[in-house]
């Protein structure tokens, strides 16, 4: 292997996924998180995003139509992450999954972040999160990242609302 290092700026753009029901799938990922339907293909697939990007998000039938949901113990996507531009932007988020008496299947403090955690109707697992400011980053005496999972104090985030 060599010693190359991916540029810095480099992002992930996209996440595609195989969904059983194109409608539900749109109806959580766009009438319940907010994504927006940048377009369709037929009623097979449809591509979403915030913002008006081409799509931060693909959605599609085209091997997985009706299809029950993958097993949970078997190798594939652990779970999309949707970040948040602020923790008011996520206390929002939060407060619209429990007026739309949604499951959250977990939440947690990563001292880096804060994330809420759930599955989409095909149950393909979904964080929700929003990123401390690195300089709020704890860290080791060696100076890296000292992640670590605490319970997320849900009333202390629904009080940025």
């Amino acid at each position: 292997m060599s010693s190359y290092i991916i540029p810095a700026q480099t992002r992930i753009g996209h996440v595609h996924l195989k969904v059983s029901d194109l409608d539900r799938a749109l109806a959580f990922y766009c009438d319940l998180l907010g994504f927006s339907l940048i377009t369709t293909y037929g009623k097979e697939a449809a591509f979403i995003s915030a913002g008006g990007y081409h799509h931060h998000i693909g959605l599609n039938t085209w091997y997985s139509k009706d299809a029950p949901p993958a097993p949970v113990r078997a190798a594939g996507l652990f779970h999309t992450a949707i970040l948040y531009p602020t923790r008011r932007d996520l206390a929002v988020a939060l407060q619209r999954l429990i007026e739309a008496k949604y499951p959250i299947t977990g939440a947690s403090d990563h001292g880096v972040s804060e994330a809420l955690y759930l599955n989409d109707p095909d149950r393909n697992g979904v964080e929700l999160y929003w990123d401390r400011p690195m300089d709020q980053w704890p860290r080791k005496p060696d100076g890296s990242i000292d992640m670590y999972t605490h319970s997320l104090d849900l009333e202390d985030l629904l009080s940025e609302i």
